[in-house]
């Protein structure tokens, strides 16, 4: 019983400091044109990120290969808000489905954990593939990250 109490109080305290940040979906900012603010994001593990649908016809959604192993993939409808808890360290790639081949594109660096950086490099290299513009933007990013 002693253990369930510290458990639950450890579980508790940790909720308190958890953070929740805004990622904006947008058509334009002064970086350019289909993009997310911020694109870079360093959080801690166990805060969220609400992806806020500024303007129409956008939505967040986790990249295949570009998430920790044991994470949660996300995919949100569009034009929606959209609130993830990040409970998995590392590095998270992800992009607006319907804008993915204009680059847009951002990256979440989850309780200063690198590990699965070099896999999700070697990922961002067959995705960036299909960029019609931006060809640099995810690798811009992913240099972000140290």
């Amino acid at each position: 019983m002693k253990y369930l109490l510290v458990f639950t109080l450890i579980l508790f305290n940790l909720s308190i400091f958890a953070a929740n940040y805004d990622v904006k979906m947008l058509n334009q900012n002064a970086s350019g044109v289909m993009v997310f603010e911020p694109a870079v994001l360093k959080i801690n593990v166990g805060d969220t990120v609400t992806f806020k649908s500024i303007d129409a016809a956008h939505n967040s959604a986790s990249i295949p290969g570009m998430i920790p192993a044991g994470a949660i993939p996300w995919n949100s409808e569009l034009s929606k808000d959209l609130t993830v808890s990040f409970d998995v360290a590392g590095i998270y790639g992800y992009q607006c489905t319907p804008h993915s081949m204009m680059a847009m594109v951002g990256v979440i660096e989850v309780g200063n954990d690198q590990s699965n950086l070099s896999q999700v490099k070697s990922v961002a290299q067959t995705f960036k593939s299909v960029f019609v513009m931006n060809q640099t933007r995810l690798d811009d990013y992913l240099s972000q990250i140290n």
